[in-house]
């Protein structure tokens, strides 16, 4: 099949790329960066570089293709810019996506929304993946789209390494002994080839997980791996997260949208539909991303 990849050479869109290729399949992966036109190459892909703010380009990258893999993906800093409205930015990418989708005649589309997506109230910066999702569901009924939540990325602990180092505990404001859901960027790439290869019809979601532990399990865990057994995490209040993260430089609005993310974890809101629908387990579990996250750790 003939497959375009939104998302460059990312986290998730890599692994996928590399699957899809190695399947046999005709991968074009769209990248906003010229640079990244030979790595794209060497994985056996075909590149197409333009920003997805460019109607006109993604509607000629869809040209053709059997299957679309799309996500709202800003570029790097966009959580700082003080201009940006982060949600708003990302749901006009969903709009664009929907209006290139039309045009290029697409029947075919994956797309990575988020755990969360279930919802427009109380999931903060989650927000936008609602709205997205409803975007894409106006496109015509023959237009068949699988829509994939993973619930939270396990390299967004990396962000716990400054807390770490300066004030030797994971400070978030939420925490406890509460089981919660998280996941590889490997598992998530697993489940979008798989889906890709299975037949599409209607509107489809499935959520993706990799393992299920608790903030003091996370401690406990990341503690070890980096030598220090006792690592705590503390739990502070709305107040005092949403100061941290506007003293980071964070656009205020954004820093809000991430605070109520975090409580709609705390209130279980975030998790509704997943429990609901619960996944089988992927592969990589927290023991092993701890083993990565030490790396990165002795390295800063």
């Amino acid at each position: 099949m003939k497959i375009v990849v939104t998302g460059s050479l990312g986290h998730i869109s890599k692994p996928l790329t590399q699957e899809l290729v190695q399947k046999g399949h005709s991968v074009t992966v769209i990248s906003r960066k010229a640079e990244r036109i030979k790595a794209i190459e060497t994985l056996g892909a075909q590149a197409a570089i333009g920003t997805m703010e460019d109607v006109g380009f993604l509607t000629t990258a869809f040209n053709g293709a059997d299957v679309v893999y799309v996500m709202e993906a800003l570029a790097y800093g966009s959580f700082f810019d003080k201009n940006l409205d982060f949600i708003e930015a990302n749901t006009q990418m969903g709009l664009n996506y929907k209006q290139a989708i039309d045009q290029s005649g697409v029947k075919q589309v994956v797309h990575l929304s988020s755990i969360g997506a279930h919802t427009n109230k109380g999931t903060g910066i989650l927000k936008f993946h609602y709205n997205v999702e409803n975007i894409l569901k106006e496109l015509p009924d023959n237009v068949a789209i699988k829509f994939m939540r993973p619930v939270g990325f396990y390299y967004n602990m990396y962000q716990y390494i400054q807390s770490i180092k300066t004030q030797g505990a994971i400070i978030q404001n939420y925490g406890g002994d509460e089981k919660e859901p998280w996941v590889s960027p490997l598992d998530i790439a697993a489940v979008i080839a798989e889906e890709i290869e299975l037949p599409f019809e209607g509107r489809k979601i499935r959520n993706i997980a990799s393992d299920e532990v608790s903030p003091n399990e996370i401690a406990g865990t990341l503690g070890e791996a980096i030598g220090k057994p006792d690592l705590k995490w503390f739990v502070i209040s709305d107040e005092q997260m949403l100061s941290g993260l506007k003293a980071t430089g964070m656009n205020p609005k954004t820093a809000q949208g991430f605070v109520k993310m975090n409580a709609a974890r705390r209130t279980g809101t975030l998790y509704q539909d997943y429990y609901k629908n619960k996944p089988a387990f992927g592969k990589v579990k927290l023991a092993d991303f701890a083993k990565e996250f030490a790396v990165v750790f002795n390295q800063e």
